[in-house]
């Protein structure tokens, strides 16, 4: 595996998927992801998920999504004894997490001031939905309702059923990206100076972030973004078109792509219609130019058109499901999923997916099957320097 964060480690005191997923992208590249849970509970993850008898077993699979390779320790941080053991934790990390409302570390005592008092060199990441600071600080966020302030849900869906949810945690995963990215960087200048950071991620500020084309043409050329469904507002055709059999993007968005297009479709009669010889008129009149390539398409299947298209240079695919997707021979001939044996689970194995890149010196994944709560209490207090009685009396404490 990847292992160009070897040496160090994280604490991840997150919930639910921006944090976790922040940690995840640590992990596979080589971090030692400590996972600190609320004993008896732990993240909320473990209980969400399609299977009911894996979420009753604490191990749901949204838990499972984006916590393999990672250890866990059960910690009560409102006792003393408890934020003892987090403090000397902390003194062997190099990077903790979290994902709480803005004021509650604070609360427990356990501040970025706080940290760095304990380990100077410390890079703290507090991911939240609207940042530390500003009116809605304290609000708190989950991914449908950045999705909704953001505009994202603004711009999806057409005009005649936007404003729609994007069908997946697109925010949360964008934190959680944007908190892995700036982890990065903090650690290479800690590894050249000494320095600590204190990072301050937002998930509105990161979504927005992501918006670049959707914000740009409202900041500099006044155009009030619209849904438009599965089209393209930079080009036509670029969209989704029906065919004989399944649906198919097409992505011609270059002058020589359109006219190659019109001849493999046997339509070249579309180049020299005035209504679609260039860019803009194309743009205009998309409805009317979407209608004769569907009745040229529906002589064949998506898949052939794909094949044919994607041959001549022209983007195409087809629209497939996820189950579709990860049986795809593209998907599996790359070895995106990475599976465990798992005997825990009734499936008897952890199939989870990797990061989106690849790399010569070896490839990102995870080290471990997602942890059961609290597996490895005994095993980091150890090395934390607790002995056998010192372990058993911070049981009797509620404080692990």
């Amino acid at each position: 595996m990847a292992c160009l964060l070897d040496g160090i480690r994280v604490l991840d005191l997150t919930n639910v998927l921006a944090g976790p997923f922040c940690c995840y992208q640590l992990a596979q590249i080589g971090a030692e992801v400590v996972k600190i849970e609320q004993p008896g509970k732990g993240d909320l993850a473990r209980q969400l998920g399609g299977d009911p008898a894996m979420n009753a077993q604490l191990m749901g699979t949204s838990f499972l999504a984006q916590n393999a390779g990672k250890r866990s320790i059960t910690v009560n941080l409102k006792s003393p004894e408890g934020r003892a053991v987090f403090e000397r934790l902390v003194e062997t990390a190099d990077v903790v997490v979290e994902n709480f409302r803005p004021g509650v570390m604070e609360r427990l005592g356990l501040s970025y001031d706080a940290l760095r008092a304990i380990h100077p060199g410390i890079v703290y990441c507090a991911i939240s939905g609207y940042g530390k600071s500003g009116p809605m600080a304290g609000n708190p966020a989950y991914d449908q309702i950045i999705q909704g302030l953001s505009g994202v849900m603004s711009v999806t869906g057409d005009a005649a059923n936007a404003p729609l949810r994007v069908g997946y945690p697109v925010c949360d995963t964008i934190g959680g990206l944007s908190a892995a990215f700036a982890i990065a960087a903090a650690l290479y200048r800690k590894r050249v100076t000494g320095a600590g950071e204190m990072i301050d991620v937002s998930m509105l500020e990161a979504t927005l972030g992501t918006m670049g084309w959707t914000v740009s043409n409202w900041l500099m050329a006044g155009h009030a973004p619209r849904p438009m469904g599965n089209q393209n507002m930079t080009a036509a055709p670029s969209g989704t078109f029906a065919t004989g059999d399944g649906l198919l993007n097409i992505a011609a968005n270059k002058q020589d792509q359109f006219e190659r297009l019109c001849a493999l479709i046997e339509r070249p009669d579309l180049v020299s219609d005035p209504r679609f010889q260039e860019r803009e008129a194309r743009k205009r009149n998309r409805d009317a130019l979407t209608l004769s390539i569907e009745d040229a398409l529906s002589t064949r299947r998506a898949a052939d058109w794909a094949a044919l298209f994607n041959a001549e240079g022209i983007p195409a695919g087809e629209v497939l499901t996820v189950p579709q997707i990860l049986a795809h021979e593209q998907i599996e001939g790359r070895n995106f999923v990475h599976n465990f044996d798992d005997p825990r689970l009734p499936t008897g194995r952890v199939g989870v997916v990797r990061a989106g890149f690849r790399l010569a010196s070896g490839d990102p994944r995870p080290s471990s099957p997602p942890p059961e709560l609290g597996a490895d209490t005994e095993a980091l207090l150890d090395e934390l320097g607790y002995g056998a009685a010192a372990r058993t009396e911070l049981r009797a404490a509620g404080a692990v």
